[in-house]
């Protein structure tokens, strides 16, 4: 998504999307799993869960293109002879495909391009049966109809293979276009080692990519030729650069990321930041890569692209890495200041940076964000039929303020809650997940360390009964698929939207406790499950908590001795 950073670029960040991805190879992984992650970061962003039905298509038939941030319409391109089924950000191959923007040079946006990153997304996930297949299809979209967004992070992965795709459009200069016989956009592509795990959050991460590789001024792109290449690259990937007068060293020492969008204070602090934490919960001494995060050290460390963990991964593990709030570390949120108000709030309102009496200001910026629209942690298994093997656990809110429920691959039916008639960004509907469960976040951002763990406890339990469930739903599954595949996919398609729709159900719950649990700022008491009354039957007497002992000593230290009684 749209990302901002504070000297090359204008900073805009109130009206920027930023996002996250994690990527873990399958010999990473817990149980053999590539898994991926994907937060959709936007204030004002109303989004579901997305379905494209599998299409055979008549010669001619043409697809118009609509921006995927705006609904403008950019023209239109022929569609392919066959499309597949695409359910949220995973297709019936288990491609799944996720994206975060760092912008770039300005100058190389294609205004007149008509792929937008987020069509080109799903555009792709129609058209393509492997994460090398999506490569392809990808980068021949862009050059042949022109990309049109920003400088774009994207995650391909299916069930064998992780990849790390870099792309940005050659500007609107049709005549050097021409004139130098480009391509309209520049690319590279990296496999991520199955032993390993990687991240991006909206600055470009692709650094050196040639070191001991011949280059080949022709690109390199997957054919049937070199399916087993870990790099593919445009033609003009360093040519463009260097016409630009972008670059003038030699091929192997070109860097896309210093090229095109170099790191600077926030493309660092705001961005690379929550890959150093992503990366520090499975590596030993990765606080040797702080001063990198921090942004200030001009002559920091760079941190590697990816990295080997200490430890296999688990789907759970990544859950919780997309609520982190960097807890545990030198940029962990401080709740115990006003910033984090009365009930210390790991958020921060928006925009990132401010300004108090001529200094330039900022917070912090976790994975974990109110602004989020969707996420998801794609599991994609090879072992199991490809209708099944790959699962979608989707939220539609804050990750850490959501439950990720199950949607399986070959799904072809989205629960009503993330796809609800009349529901949109300024009409709530009490049968939609977005909005149910940002009823319910809304209520304990500003009251975390008294609320939260209410709703922690409600999460969890869910998550728990979905885990311990999985491998008899596939099992059954699986066995349902030999003798009759429709009945297998309707079978995970009821039991993905039955537990949708429960989660919706239990949260409805969760927001009507919240509010007489914690009603006027008072607390109160339980007993077995029910809240306490008196014999006459009337409510229990309520706790006062008062503020916690930490906010209390700051707002004494602040106001002196003004509440301070003789």
């Amino acid at each position: 998504m749209r990302k901002v950073i504070l000297s090359v670029f204008v900073m805009m960040a109130s009206a920027a999307m930023a996002c996250t991805n994690f990527i873990v190879g399958k010999k990473a992984s817990v149980d053999g799993s590539v898994i991926c992650t994907y937060n959709a970061d936007d204030y004002g962003m109303f989004i579901g869960l997305c379905h494209y039905p599998a299409m055979k298509h008549a010669p001619g038939e043409m697809r118009k293109i609509f921006d995927w941030d705006t609904q403008v319409y950019h023209g239109e391109i022929p569609e392919a002879a066959e499309t597949y089924n695409v359910i949220g950000n995973i297709n019936e191959y288990q491609v799944t495909i996720g994206e975060t923007t760092y912008g770039g040079r300005e100058e190389m946006v294609d205004t007149t391009g008509i792929i937008d990153y987020g069509s080109l997304i799903y555009l792709t996930l129609q058209r393509s049966t492997s994460a090398r297949s999506a490569i392809r299809v990808m980068t021949q979209l862009a050059e042949t109809y022109g990309y049109n967004s920003e400088g774009e992070t994207f995650t391909i992965c299916d069930p064998n293979e992780a990849w790390i795709l870099e792309m940005m459009g050659t500007g609107s200069d049709k005549a050097l276009v021409e004139k130098e016989k480009l391509n309209r956009v520049v690319w590279v592509a990296m496999r991520v080692p199955d032993d390993a795990i990687c991240g991006h959050a909206n600055q470009s991460r692709i650094g050196k990519f040639f070191a001991g590789k011949k280059i080949n001024p022709k690109g390199v792109y997957p054919t049937a030729k070199n399916m087993q290449a870990d790099l593919y690259y445009s033609k003009d990937v360093i040519r463009y650069a260097r016409l630009k007068g972008w670059y003038a060293g030699a091929d192997a020492e070109f860097s896309w990321k210093w090229a095109y969008a170099a790191p600077d204070f926030g493309g660092r602090r705001y961005c690379d930041a929550r890959v150093w934490a992503f990366f520090r919960h499975f590596a030993n001494d990765f606080d040797r890569y702080l001063p990198w995060a921090l942004g200030v050290d001009e002559n920091a460390e760079d941190m590697p692209l990816w990295i080997r963990p200490n430890r296999k991964v688990s789907v759970q593990d990544i859950q919780e890495c997309m609520r982190d709030h960097y807890e545990g570390t030198a940029l962990a949120l401080d709740t115990t200041t006003i910033g984090g108000g009365i009930w210390n709030m790991p958020y921060r309102p928006t925009p990132l940076s401010f300004e108090v009496d001529g200094k330039k200001c900022f917070n912090e910026r976790p994975t974990s964000t109110q602004q989020t629209g969707f996420s998801y942690v794609s599991q994609m298994r090879s072992w199991l039929p490809r209708q099944i093997g790959g699962v979608l656990w989707f939220g539609n809110d804050d990750g850490n303020m959501v439950v990720y429920t199950p949607i399986y691959c070959g799904n072809t039916v989205q629960p009503e809650c993330y796809n609800t008639p009349g529901a949109d960004a300024v009409t709530f509907s009490d049968r939609n997940a977005y909005w149910v469960c940002n009823w319910v976040s809304n209520m304990v951002y500003p009251r975390y360390s008294q609320m939260f763990p209410s709703l922690k406890q409600v999460r969890d339990s869910l998550e728990r009964s979905y885990f311990a469930q999985q491998k008899a739903i596939e099992d059954k599954a699986v066995a349902l698929y030999e003798s009759d595949q429709a009945a297998a996919l309707k079978y995970l398609n009821d039991y993905s939207n039955e537990k949708a729709q429960q989660m919706l159900a239990r949260w409805k719950q969760l927001a009507t406790y919240l509010i007489v649990k914690y009603n006027d700022m008072a607390v109160k008491p339980e007993e077995n499950g029910q809240f306490k009354r008196t014999k006459t039957g009337l409510g229990a007497r309520v706790a006062r908590p008062g503020y916690p002992s930490s906010f209390a000593r700051e707002y004494i230290r602040q106001t002196g001795d003004r509440y301070v009684q003789p």
